[in-house]
């Protein structure tokens, strides 16, 4: 392990800029995807949301790096990415050929659950603009020139194609020739990895993108299942999740992956839908750091928690504050994050500084 150092943010373009796939979530509210006859559309993806968070929330310089097929549903994922604010671009344009046979958008479709009824994704994304990207489509160096401070991809990228990966690679190889620190969210998806080997695969293709990394997120499922560390304590259904279980493995990960120099996860026990358990934890500089706990959360949207939990956490490393401000940080956000709908933060910084000092739901009027 080595000291994490970051640029200066008065030498580059960019605080943060990230990989991966924008859909057009589709949500049907309080109903359910099967018999809604509305949607309310909104854009996401694990990658992005953290870039869009960071942008938002904490006013940080961010950019996305994606593809999208230039028809009318295209047009209306970049209008939504434009109210989040990222730099667009280096979003690569895909002509369309009428019907997307050769490549089309990805639609997402989630349901937020309520209580025994847990939340829904169901994704509708094979052959999309994106998952096309193969090695060179990007001009690495010349993002990279123009300067990075902290560069993010994760596991859902990996996952879309056979090419996926390798962008991946050439991208994360890229930002740490150029000095940027380099962060992956293992995020695993059992949905995406089902016809291409699933965890099989997903640890063969993880653990090579991860010896590429300095700061490694994910949750109990991504770590166990889709890197191949067993968590101590927990079952099948994620009934509870013992804090030092969770420092164990984190230090095999951090013995086998000597690179790293953060690894930081999520703590979620789902008692319903509705009602979770949150925490957060990470280990950095070799020492632990554990946000306070928030037991029986209330939560309307669930999706994007983790990836606010993310960006709250870079945040705090871009802005030279301590450890444990980062993780608290993190975990203040994500809790905030699902608090409404959709996948990206509708929180602000004094809000989040609140939560983190313990601050109450009383109305603020």
């Amino acid at each position: 392990m080595s000291e994490m150092k970051i640029k200066d943010a008065a030498a580059c373009r960019y605080d943060l800029v990230s990989l991966g796939e924008v859909m057009l979530r589709l949500d049907p509210g309080e109903g359910r995807v099967a018999t809604t006859r509305t949607f309310q559309a909104w854009e996401g993806g694990g990658e992005y949301n953290v870039a869009r968070g960071l942008r938002r929330v904490f006013g940080q310089r961010t950019a996305i790096v994606t593809a999208l097929v230039d028809n009318p549903v295209g047009r209306l994922v970049e209008e939504l990415m434009l109210q989040g604010g990222c730099d667009l671009s280096w979003v690569r344009w895909v002509e369309d050929d009428g019907v997307g046979r050769r490549a089309r958008n990805g639609l997402n479709f989630t349901e937020r659950g309520f209580g025994v009824r847990a939340a829904l994704g169901c994704s509708d994304r094979g052959h999309t603009a994106v998952s096309q990207l193969k090695p060179g489509d990007v001009d690495w160096k010349k993002l990279f020139e123009s300067g990075v401070r902290w560069f993010h991809t994760g596991g859902i990228f990996a996952a879309l194609s056979e090419t996926t990966p390798l962008v991946a690679r050439e991208a994360m190889e890229a930002a740490r020739r150029s000095g940027s620190i380099v962060s992956y969210d293992l995020n695993y998806r059992p949905s995406l990895w089902k016809g291409i080997g699933g965890p099989e695969k997903a640890r063969s293709v993880n653990r090579e993108l991860v010896r590429l990394t300095d700061v490694l997120f994910g949750n109990e499922e991504d770590f166990s299942v889709a890197l191949g560390f067993e968590v101590e304590g927990v079952d099948e259904h994620h009934a509870s999740l013992p804090a030092e279980s969770f420092k164990q493995m984190i230090g095999k990960v951090c013995s086998e992956f000597r690179q790293l120099q953060a690894v930081a996860t999520t703590l979620r026990v789902a008692r319903s839908a509705t009602r979770n358990d949150w925490g957060a934890m990470a280990w950095i500089d070799g020492k632990f750091y554990e946000a306070t706990h928030r037991p029986d959360l209330e939560i309307l949207d669930r999706v994007g928690g983790g990836d606010s939990f993310a960006s709250g956490f870079i945040y705090g490393q871009l802005a030279g504050q301590p450890p444990a401000w980062s993780v608290e940080c993190g975990a203040a956000h994500g809790a905030l994050a699902m608090t409404t709908p959709g996948d990206a933060s509708m929180a602000t910084l004094a809000e989040v500084e609140r939560v983190m000092k313990g601050g109450t739901a009383r109305v603020s009027r």
